[in-house]
């Protein structure tokens, strides 16, 4: 019998799984294979956190697998070598696999391709699995990608999605395909205490529960520091525990301004693929340059540590900086001023912060992860390059009684009310009694430097 080869990447599921049901076709034997390539360590991309929520992954796709009567097969090494090896020990015909954005995926792919054909075998590349849009499915007419959201999500709501696939019934894979161990999150070092557990039972448990009591004041909330009424899914969709096909579907069939809120979304998520597809340099170079003479030297660097640390003297910063240390997640809206602040107020190069983000977020992704800096450092897609997020106004507005900067900055639990926000007005014997640094910059003066450096007075 002809046996196919499924190759998974970031869609590690069973359910709403393009490449695995038309492996299947029906009935035909099929191996499902993860490679653990040592490229993505070399590139800087295996941080603890993500290796951790990873094991978990795999470990449950192989139990959903062996409740099916199949297994999943680990290799180590080069994808593309290990992939050969494996269609070769199965005498597989063809090799399915998921279609992504950025430079790696798309060298590895073409490198595949060429390879599979060399043994006489077929690649089948599937769209609309990482993605609800694949990349490149809507353009406007003078280029090939949208570089403003709104226009883009305006034809994306318009594009029809795909049925969902449910799970196989029964996965059957040929035997003496030789497999290494399944990682595990145990005895690993360097991780956020609070850390997540990944797995695609997890995720379907999750999306279920906030689909069901979450979303309908999604709208409302979601900015909400201290109430945590995100979805909490992005490290799910980053893994593909999750489909995003699925999930539009789901939240469009709850209705309201919450579901529609959550799917725009999963939109930006989709926008920033197809950037990252159009404009591969962009994970690393200025989507739209500013000419910055970016900070540097021993003052800049204090800064930056003092950033990464949440000691910043700026108590909502400090806030989101220590919720990504010990969850390995932040809340969108810290994202937001946390970077802000970085790029802005004290003017460091947006690549630091996003080096950073991707050393802690389980849900590190590159295209997400790098153009949401360059959107808020004022070199990416927003047509608004200048604009600096005030903390104490973004502080007074989304954490107004301060619950959220006491729950993450103990020093502060004990002053009451708005008056966490600055701690350095408190009374001389109230302040000398706390155990938190002053403000790194005076924020008039981080926003004069700002301007000056831009060129704006």
């Amino acid at each position: 019998m002809n046996v196919s080869v499924v190759v998974f990447t970031s869609d590690l599921r069973l359910h709403d799984h393009p490449p695995l049901r038309a492996a299947l076709d029906g009935s035909r034997p099929v191996v499902p294979v993860f490679v653990r390539d040592p490229a993505v360590d070399r590139a800087g991309f295996a941080a603890p956190n993500r290796l951790a929520f990873l094991a978990d992954c795999l470990r449950d796709l192989d139990t959903g697998l062996r409740e099916r009567g199949g297994r999943l097969v680990v290799r180590h090494g080069d994808t593309v070598e290990e992939v050969c090896k494996v269609a070769a020990e199965a005498d597989a015909d063809e090799v399915h696999l998921a279609a992504e954005a950025g430079a790696f995926a798309h060298r590895r792919e073409q490198r595949l391709r060429r390879a599979l054909e060399t043994d006489g075998r077929r690649l089948h590349v599937h769209d609309a699995v990482t993605t609800a849009v694949p990349p490149g499915a809507v353009t406007p007419a003078s280029s090939d990608h949208f570089a403003v959201f709104t226009p883009y999500f305006r034809r994306w709501s318009q594009q029809p999605l795909r049925d969902t696939l449910a799970a196989p019934r029964e996965v059957r894979v040929p035997d003496g395909i030789g497999s290494e161990e399944l990682p595990s999150r145990n005895g690993a070092a360097g991780l956020s205490p609070g850390l997540a557990a990944g797995g695609e039972n997890e995720a379907r448990r999750r999306a279920a529960a906030w689909l069901r009591s979450g979303a309908e004041s999604y709208e409302d909330r979601h900015d909400d520091l201290a109430g945590d009424a995100t979805s909490r899914l992005s490290p799910h969709l980053h893994f593909g525990t999750l489909s995003p096909v699925e999930l539009v579907h789901r939240a469009r069939r709850t209705e309201g301004p919450g579901a529609e809120a959550f799917v725009r979304q999963l939109a930006w998520r989709d926008f920033h693929r197809q950037v990252l597809a159009a404009r591969q340099d962009a994970a690393r170079s200025d989507y739209r340059t500013r000419h910055d003479r970016w900070r540097s030297g021993p003052s800049a660097e204090a800064d930056t540590e003092a950033w990464g640390e949440g000691r910043t003297g700026y108590p909502i910063v400090d806030a989101a900086m220590r919720q990504l240390l010990h969850e390995g997640w932040m809340h969108n809206r810290g994202r937001l001023l946390a970077a802000s602040f970085l790029t802005k107020t004290l003017y460091v190069d947006w690549r630091v912060g996003a080096r950073h983000f991707l050393d802690w977020l389980v849900d590190g992704d590159v295209a997400n992860n790098q153009l949401n800096w360059q959107w808020m450092a004022g070199t990416g897609t927003d047509t608004r390059p200048n604009r600096v997020l005030n903390p104490l106004a973004q502080a007074k507005r989304y954490d107004p009684d301060g619950a959220y900067v006491r729950r993450w900055v103990p020093e502060l639990a004990g002053v009451p009310g708005a008056a966490v926000h600055e701690p350095w007005k408190l009374s001389g014997a109230q302040r000398t009694a706390l155990s938190y640094p002053d403000p790194v910059v005076d924020l008039p003066e981080g926003l004069a430097r700002f301007k000056q450096a831009r060129g704006l007075g």
